[in-house]
């Protein structure tokens, strides 16, 4: 049995058996415009230019604030881990300070009131974390 083949500008499915032409998502008679690949090099150059800048902007904040929270970690653990015989209370500044043997306390009195190695001052915030405060 011989089958007849069609000529090459007829588009003719044979596995559907059908004429699908109207269906074909690209031009399919020798008389349609021929189909030409747009360059874009420069258009994709220029956005991973600006992809880069902006992955590299965000990288640069998330860095910024874990280095934030690690330098508040340490101070939290400064604070915590230094000499004091009293409760702290929340919402009020405390006075870190070394003793004659370079271990920290804390302490009620500013460093203009006394002549103690003055570290930091440091406030007690409501989730009980200890937040440096700048010194002026």
């Amino acid at each position: 049995m011989s089958k007849k083949k069609k000529p090459d500008q007829v588009v003719f499915n044979e596995t559907s058996k059908s004429y699908d032409a109207s269906l074909k998502p690209y031009a399919t008679n020798v008389g349609a415009p021929s189909i030409e690949v747009t360059d874009t090099t420069t258009w994709k150059n220029k956005n991973i230019y600006k992809a880069n800048k902006q992955l590299h902007a965000r990288y640069q904040d998330i860095k910024a604030a874990y280095d934030k929270m690690i330098e508040e970690l340490e101070y939290n653990n400064l604070v915590y881990s230094a000499r004091f015989n009293f409760e702290p209370i929340v919402g009020e500044t405390y006075h870190l300070y070394k003793d004659k043997t370079e271990q920290p306390f804390l302490s009620i009195i500013a460093p203009h009131d006394c002549n103690f190695n003055h570290i930091g001052s440091f406030y007690l915030n409501s989730e009980l974390l200890w937040k440096k405060v700048e010194d002026h």
